[in-house]
């Protein structure tokens, strides 16, 4: 019966594993996204015009005044971003820390002192310390590239919060480029295109799917291991 028992928890313990395997391999194709969410968004309906018959202008037909221009400063517009990240960054230091001593005690001759066995001999003592330490660290990055994202909110002070995703699949794999941010209207340029290092508070993204992107994950039994161990 004890025998039955010890089979029918090992076959649990490895069904549990294959649940989790299961689960592990059936997790959503689209990476989780970390930037602002969401990604896009429609424009507002524009209002109903009376139609000027025979007028050349027409309002229906001109989202903005004549003395706007086609930056975006709506819901739904759409601008370029132009990714130009490049970060570098290094530290290095030293310290050196030396310490040495000597102590000498002789002991004289007295008549009549007791412990006669120490008198006339001599005690020295030496000690050295010493400390050498050194750190050395550096980071380099460069991001570059084009994004086009979509105006999601408009803040009262008319700052534009974006966000937008790219994604380029190629034969078995897909990558997603994935972008958000706060821009100024004041730094987008004539052409509706701003670059991301005016845009404060800017999310990047960069991750991939695939077997190649598999290929340097580690698999969900080492991962599982590797939390439940204490070493």
């Amino acid at each position: 019966m004890t025998t039955a028992r010890s089979v029918f928890s090992v076959i649990s313990v490895v069904q549990g594993f294959l649940v989790l395997g299961v689960l592990a391999g059936c997790h959503t194709l689209t990476p989780p996204a970390t930037v602002h969410q969401p990604m896009t968004a429609r424009p507002a309906p524009q209002k109903e015009f009376v139609t000027n018959q025979g007028s050349i202008y027409q309002p229906e037909n001109a989202r903005l005044s004549l003395y706007d221009d086609r930056r975006a400063f709506f819901v739904g517009d759409t601008i370029a971003i132009v990714i130009e990240e490049k970060t570098s960054a290094s530290k290095k230091s030293s310290g050196n820390a030396n310490r040495a001593g000597t102590t000498s005690l002789a002991v004289p001759t007295i008549s009549g002192f007791p412990m006669k066995g120490l008198q006339g001999v001599d005690i020295e003592g030496t000690s050295s310390q010493k400390f050498s330490g050194g750190g050395d660290a550096s980071s380099n990055n460069l991001f570059s590239g084009n994004l086009a994202v979509t105006v999601i909110e408009v803040y009262p002070n008319g700052n534009l919060l974006v966000s937008g995703e790219k994604q380029v699949t190629i034969n078995q794999g897909t990558e997603f480029i994935r972008f958000s941010g706060v821009v100024n209207p004041v730094n987008v340029t004539s052409t509706n295109t701003v670059s991301s290092t005016r845009v404060a508070d800017a999310r990047i993204e960069y991750r991939g799917n695939g077997y190649i992107d598999e290929a340097q994950t580690m698999g969900w039994l080492s991962r599982v291991f590797m939390t439940i161990f204490p070493f």
